[in-house]
């Protein structure tokens, strides 16, 4: 378990983020959190064969294709895909392997630690950026997305 304190330096000490998996969906959790770091002062790299352009920034097919330095492999994807993006980590040089909520692959973990890479697991950056730095509403996420939809949680 990554500690606050380890958090707090890794998002402070960080700005450049590939997002791997980003998809240019607006409804989906790699766009939430990628548009969410961008706003914030971060530098985002989409990661994603299926895309020319996310987020008004160019979109690459691979870590590898990456022309400048990233800082936080940032990884939407399967648990099991996390040990060759754990190699590609260490091939870029990048500071953080960051697995998402729900993915996780010890195998990963130690292969990027063994190379003095710093792993999250399990963790989302917004989620943790929110809750170290401000952000967070009153039901944990803004999304600034409006809605006529009455939320049944915070009616009852």
């Amino acid at each position: 378990m990554t500690s606050i304190p380890t958090l707090r330096n890794i998002l402070k000490q960080n700005k450049t983020i590939a997002v791997v998996g980003l998809s240019a969906k607006w409804h989906r959790p790699s766009f939430f959190a990628a548009k969410y770091m961008q706003q914030h002062g971060y530098q985002i790299i989409p990661v994603n064969p299926n895309y020319d352009e996310i987020l008004g920034e160019k979109c690459y097919p691979d870590l590898k294709s990456i022309p400048h330095e990233v800082h936080i492999v940032d990884l939407f994807q399967r648990s099991e895909t996390a040990v060759d993006y754990a190699h590609q980590a260490i091939d870029i040089n990048a500071r953080v392997l960051w697995l998402q909520l729900g993915v996780i692959n010890q195998e990963a973990k130690q292969i990027a630690e063994a190379q003095n890479i710093q792993v999250v697991m399990d963790r989302c950056v917004k989620i943790e950026h929110a809750r170290l730095f401000g952000g967070l509403n009153f039901i944990g996420v803004d999304t600034k997305v409006i809605t006529s939809t009455r939320n049944k949680t915070i009616a009852n």
